[in-house]
Order: structure tokens, then sequence, then C-alpha cells
């Protein structure tokens, strides 16, 4: 678990051992690419544990993350946005983290931009069985100049599916967040919580190291690196405090795995400013999430063609 991501509240239970009126649930978030999912589930976690960006398919892995609440505890899942326009090997294996998540959970939730619904979002709600109560989430309310605006596409919506819920939201509203909740909790069974209360994801902080460089790898390149370029954690070291009040120590080496060799250049930057800029950020966040001292090296080396090799997605830690 994330030490640096741990809640110093009082444990009123533990894992697997039934109280009265406990709640607990599995929620997997769905979507498109770039509908806000990631952000969503930070939001609702109440911690960043996982990595958002303009880019489409930022996230790649199914991430879970917890928020234990009163007598309820959720246990939510991301999934990347399932992807129709590029048949890889890399994205039929992102497709099936999507089609995993959805088939054996408690409650889901479908995020669509409020007032939009394209094909990409038809193709996600087509995945969706009948069986498993389904919360609209109309995610990005603030784009919409006036709530009551969305009114005729909520009735629309209504014929598209049997949603449990809809919810028009911000994911950046704290209130909206609130009202989420107390809108899934009532989906969720009464049964013993599954996590500590003080758990906030399933994640280590190798995990979250390698989101964390890839995250500012995107964010500092934009659209001109393509999405298939990914990070390989190759050493994660840690070192306990040498003397009292003193943090531990991380060290890492990671590389970035880039097509091309234009690619390659593209992260490293003139003089290098580009890939020092991605490590040093990457460096920044992580010490605080951790709550450590972060040694971070970063490499970059090019894997022409590895998003079409089933067998060398599957060794950079995709399902």
């Amino acid at each position: 678990m994330l030490q640096g991501l741990l809640k110093s509240t009082p444990r009123l239970s533990e894992p697997g051992v039934q109280v009265e009126g406990q709640r607990c649930g599995l929620v997997a978030i769905v979507g498109k690419p770039n509908v806000g999912k990631s952000t969503l589930l930070n939001a609702l976690v109440g911690q960043k544990i996982s990595i958002t960006s303009r880019k489409a398919q930022t996230t790649r892995h199914r991430i879970t993350g917890m928020h234990t609440q009163g007598a309820t505890q959720f246990v939510f899942v991301d999934t990347p946005g399932f992807q129709t326009l590029h048949g890889n090997a890399l994205n039929k294996s992102l497709n099936k983290a999507v089609q995993g998540a959805v088939s054996d959970v408690d409650l889901i939730l479908l995020v669509v931009e409020a007032g939009s619904f394209t094909p990409a979002d038809a193709r996600v709600l087509a995945l969706l069985g009948k069986d498993i109560p389904t919360i609209l989430v109309a995610n990005k309310l603030d784009n919409i100049h006036r709530r009551g605006d969305i009114a005729p596409w909520l009735q629309e919506m209504q014929q598209k599916h049997a949603f449990a819920e809809f919810v028009p939201m911000s994911a950046k509203n704290p209130k909206d967040v609130e009202r989420l909740l107390a809108v899934c909790e009532g989906f969720l069974p009464e049964q013993a919580w599954w996590y500590g209360e003080d758990e906030l994801t399933d994640r280590s902080e190798k995990f979250l190291a390698s989101e964390l460089v890839r995250e500012k790898l995107f964010r500092l390149t934009g659209d001109e690196l393509p999405y298939t370029s990914t990070v390989v954690i190759d050493k994660f070291e840690e070192e306990p405090p040498q003397r009292k009040g003193q943090k531990r120590l991380l060290r890492i080496a990671a590389t970035i795995v880039v097509e091309r060799d234009g690619h390659k250049a593209m992260v490293i930057g003139d003089k290098g400013e580009r890939i020092k800029r991605i490590g040093m950020e990457t460096r920044v966040e992580l010490e605080k999430l951790a709550d450590a001292k972060v040694f971070l090296e970063l490499w970059v080396k090019v894997r022409s063609g590895w998003a079409d090799d089933a067998a060398r997605v599957r060794s950079f830690g995709y399902e």
C-alpha cells in the first residue's frame, strides 16, 4: 500500500469482520477516453491515485481506489477508456480490462460529457448488461452554461438504457462528488469491509512511480508524442531513514519506451531539458505522495512496434 497515501483516522473495524450496518461493494468507472474518469476517481477517493492528462488512453491499467465514509466502504475501479480506433495488441489488452471490470461489480458508473452522447459512448454502453445497476454520470457539467439546458438531453438518455440514476456533476466540485457518493451508497450490499478504513489504493509505490513518469511525459510532450509510449521501472529500492527525523529514501531507475528515434529526441529535448523536467516534476510529486526522499534516474529507449507485439505488451506489465 502507498505509505504516503494513508489517512490518520481511528480504526472502526478490521477488514472482513462484519459490523452491523456496514456496506461495501465494487463500483466500476467506465467510459470512452478523455471523459474524466481518472479525475473522478481521484475526487471520489480524496487523493490522487490515478494519473490524468489531455491525451487519450492515459489510464492503461485497472486501478482500485477505496473510500471509507461512515459505515460504507466504496471500492472504485478505474478502467482504461474503451478504444475503437486502433486494433493493436495494446488496445486489445486495454479493452479486455474494461470488459473484465464490468462483469463482476455491484454498480457501474458510465461517465459521459454532460449534454453529449457520441458513437464512442454508445459502444461503451453496449458493453453493459442489464443485470448490474448503472448510474449515468454526466460529467464536466461546469462546461454547460445553464444546468437546465441539459434536461432535454437527460430525457433522451432515458430512452437509451434503463439507468438506475442520473447524476449531472463536475468532478471538480466537492459538493457534486459528495452527492454522487450518497447516490452510490444505496446500491452497495451490506457486508464487511474488504480493506482497512485508512487504505486508499491497492497499487504499489513502484506502480505509482511509473504512472507519474508517464503522466509528466504526456503532459510535457502534448500531442507530439504517440500515446503508445510507455514507462518501465528497472530498479525500485527503498532505504530506511538513517536517523530519527529523516525520511526513507526511494532509489528508482525507469526507462521511457518510444517507437522511433525521432520520438526519443523529442523526449530528451534540447540539451536534455525536457527529460530533466519530466524527472524533476515526477520526483517532486512522488516525494509528496509517498512521504519519502526520491532519487530518480530516467533513460529513453526505442522499441519499434512494441504496441503491436502481444508478448512485449505483456512484458511491459499489461494484462
